[in-house]
């Protein structure tokens, strides 16, 4: 009787084309979703447009915690896209919360309480199923009861991201079949090319992940081009003269990634007139936290000197030998291959660590909610611990070197790549991607030009290379493009899912 109903459900479950959710006995819970299923959020009165899932999938001791938001245009063939934020070890929340997720949060009316959520007309589920992913454990509400599992690094990031990705596969099996991508930004300009590679590596793997391409949005890439993009972008902009841009080529002869200290010398002046922009976006203003000393501090006391890098005058690792997410700015360095935090660096200075010019209490308050968290199906507070933007709970080793290798030897494989910038963001210049594409050498099939969006409004500029690399930039957004363009985010993202010209 048992096996009978059970193929009654299957073939309902078949015919209608959503996951198979229902309250049986646990037999047949083991083969189905449903106790991830979201029915209420608290802060949001509306009717969800799509189905939400979210809760843990245990990779060795490692509760990896996503969100997964159905399509709300045609859940059975819309892409699945993979959301991954920087850091490394900032949670995929402030996609979900700042950038495209479904909903749009609006304050609290009184300071603690929780925000209000209203439908983002602009959500990127509305032409893709996506998954936002917290990764690695440690960060957001991914957690581990063993600590040693929060030291990792590029390889073992990627390798528990695709372990992760299978589970998921095999729990939302009514979806292997769709397309599949990676997006994300900034540091997982790190994550997305080394987790691609390892689904392509191990693609005899079940269930088989029918991956597609992915995407990049101001992401690290290399240490030379990254380092050597800031110094022409700034004057570019008009936030140096060109009496400190000449002086800077002269003595550093465009090698800032590495400079001798007579390069230093001519940096110096350069970041004192840049220190109190917001480097996340130079259009808009730096957020200060009330009653904060921060509202008073430049972050130019961050460090510069060789002395405050922890190497010597005679052999530098360089001023911009670094490697910085969401929240980690472009003088925040590597250590011994170690990436360096801003809570590690702000400790130093014994300051309260606070992400510069970010504000996130209306994240903060939601989830740490413990309604919210039993809702979503998160742990609470006193097993996963309080949910911050970015974590220094994470010690991260950036062990895979350069990401050109990675960009060449998937875009010779067929796979289609999407590199977009910011163009006024000062954390991850666009001035390095551009140079780095570019580099590769490909043909260009599609000569740099305006992409337009509504209104035949000029959107950003794009350049289309040979081996599905395209280039775009996003005009007048910062460091994370759909939170300042929405708009004109999940216009490129629809079209180049879809595979029409942006």
């Amino acid at each position: 009787m048992a096996n009978s109903l059970f193929n009654i459900i299957f073939v309902m479950n078949t015919i209608i084309s959503i996951p198979l959710c229902m309250v049986l006995n646990s037999e047949f819970l083991e083969a189905a979703p449903c106790e991830f299923l979201i029915t209420q959020l608290p802060g949001f009165t509306d009717k969800f447009p799509s189905k939400h899932y979210s809760g843990y999938i245990n990779i060795d001791g490692k509760n990896l915690f996503y969100y997964f938001v159905t399509s709300e245009k045609n859940q059975s063939n819309d892409p699945v896209v993979l959301w991954l934020n920087g850091g490394p070890a900032c949670s995929s929340f402030d996609g979900f919360v700042y950038e495209h997720g479904p909903f749009n949060f609006e304050a609290g009316k009184q300071e603690g309480s929780l925000p209000i959520l209203h439908l983002n007309p602009y959500s990127w589920s509305k032409v893709s199923n996506i998954i936002y992913l917290d990764s690695p454990a440690g960060t957001g509400l991914s957690y581990s009861i063993n600590s040693s599992h929060y030291t990792t690094g590029d390889f073992q990031t990627a390798s528990d991201t695709h372990a992760f990705l299978l589970e998921w596969f095999e729990l939302f099996s009514e979806f292997v079949s769709n397309p599949f991508y990676i997006s994300g930004e900034s540091f997982a300009g790190i994550y997305i090319p080394t987790l691609a590679s390892e689904i392509v590596r191990e693609n005899g793997a079940k269930p088989t992940i029918n991956f597609k391409g992915y995407m990049v949005g101001n992401g690290l890439t290399d240490d030379v081009f990254d380092g050597n993009a800031l110094v022409p972008f700034v004057h570019g902009m008009a936030l140096i003269s060109d009496k400190m841009f000449e002086e800077a080529e002269a003595a550093c002869k465009g090698k800032y990634y590495d400079p001798d200290e007579s390069c230093v010398e001519r940096l110096l002046p350069i970041y004192n007139v840049i220190e109190k922009l917001n480097f996340y976006d130079t259009l808009e203003p730096c957020y200060h936290k009330p009653n904060s000393s921060t509202s008073n501090k430049n972050y130019s006391r961050l460090p510069l000197s060789f002395q405050q890098l922890g190497m010597s005058s005679e052999k530098p690792l360089g001023v911009r030998k670094r490697m910085f997410g969401r929240s980690w700015p472009f003088r925040a360095p590597v250590r011994n291959g170690i990436v360096q935090s801003w809570p590690q660096i702000l400790s130093q200075y014994n300051d309260e660590y606070s992400v510069p010019c970010t504000k996130d209490e209306v994240s903060k308050a939601w989830l740490n909610n413990e309604e919210v968290r039993k809702a979503i199906h998160a742990e609470p507070i006193h097993v996963s611990v309080i949910w911050e933007l970015c974590t220094d709970r994470v010690n991260y080793t950036h062990d895979s070197g350069s990401m050109i290798p990675y960009h060449k030897n998937l875009t010779l494989q067929g796979y289609r790549v999407l590199i977009y910038s910011g163009d006024h963001d000062m954390c991850v210049p666009y001035t390095g991607n551009e140079a780095w594409t570019r580099s590769l050498g490909y043909k260009t099939v599609d000569e740099w030009r305006p992409w337009l969006t509504y209104d035949n409004q000029v959107s950003g500029y794009v350049q289309g290379y040979d081996n599905n690399l395209t280039f775009l930039t996003i005009k007048g957004a910062g460091h994370t493009v759909p939170e300042y363009k929405p708009r004109e985010a999940l216009d490129f993202y629809s079209r180049w899912l879809e595979g029409k010209p942006i």
